[in-house]
């Protein structure tokens, strides 16, 4: 395994699988296993996603695995996790393995990453951007969110004298409304920080950045509404999809939308593969 230096002086790990043109992906390599997996399946999730992703798309492409938030959840970065530092560390994570141009494929908040790093290279080949709209994107409701979830986080810490112990998986495998917060103080903190450094991104005029074919989808179902404890905020995916598609078109991107599916089973292999893989054949082999 590839290990490679973050902003903040933390390593990941990088594994790299096939041949052919370099794909980034920012998704855990390996299977989650015991409790962890037991949880995952419960809400419709396959504890071996990321594994899945890359056994198939490594079938025609190079694809750079490293499991970012995982990393993020291991070692925080409550002050630095801003798209700049994000962009950074994809870069230095593409630079390790040699990887002088690469398509990339991110979802929710990591495929806002993806449309982050176009807008600070040009290396990618291609962008794909799954669960999160590249128009009209929810910024300033994620914030209200992330600021929830860290008010929750720290009063879990003063009122137990300790953190609560962090949850090793990702944010978007979770309807945040049903599940208690487990997440630190600092990795609470993490994601507020990275929302309010973008609340004055223009996602339209940015739009200009992006000269690389590209690619966003979401379920037909992902409005995720959360509960009152995070202000009964209303988090809409697919809607901007649905009523920007011709914008979209316009712009440049290809659109799909997955008939009848949420937030968590838009981003599972068997939905994501079918459409993802031929895909990238078409932008990077042809």
């Amino acid at each position: 395994m590839l290990k490679v230096q973050m902003h903040d002086t933390s390593w990941i790990g990088v594994e790299i699988h096939g041949a052919g043109p370099c794909l980034l992906l920012p998704v855990n390599p390996r299977p989650a296993e015991g409790p962890q997996a037991e949880e995952m399946m419960k809400w419709g999730v396959d504890p071996a996603l990321g594994r899945s992703l890359i056994e198939r798309l490594s079938g025609s492409c190079r694809v750079i695995a490293f499991d970012y938030e995982g990393h993020v959840q291991h070692a925080p970065k409550p002050d630095t996790l801003t798209p700049d530092n994000i962009s950074r560390d994809f870069l230095a994570i593409a630079d390790a393995a040699s990887a002088q141009q690469f398509a990339y494929y991110g979802y929710s908040w990591l495929a806002l990453c993806g449309m982050q790093l176009a807008q600070r290279t040009n290396r990618l080949s291609a962008l794909a951007m799954g669960g999160f709209p590249p128009v009209d994107g929810p910024y300033k409701e994620m914030l209200r969110v992330t600021l929830a979830t860290h008010e929750l986080a720290q009063s879990a810490h003063d009122s137990s004298g300790s953190s609560p112990a962090a949850w090793d998986g990702s944010t978007d495998e979770y309807d945040w409304s049903q599940v208690e917060v487990a997440m630190s103080e600092a990795q609470a903190r993490q994601f507020v920080t990275l929302y309010q450094s973008l609340q004055a991104f223009d996602d339209r005029a940015a739009q200009a950045g992006i000269s690389c074919p590209r690619l966003c989808f979401a379920g037909s179902a992902d409005l995720i509404e959360y509960g009152e404890r995070w202000g009964d905020v209303r988090v809409d995916i697919a809607g901007p999809l649905i009523r920007r598609r011709a914008e979209l078109e316009a712009l440049g991107w290809e659109v799909e939308v997955l008939e009848g599916l949420d937030h968590t089973q838009a981003m599972q292999a068997a939905h994501v593969l079918p459409l993802l893989r031929p895909w990238l054949d078409s932008r990077l082999l042809s």
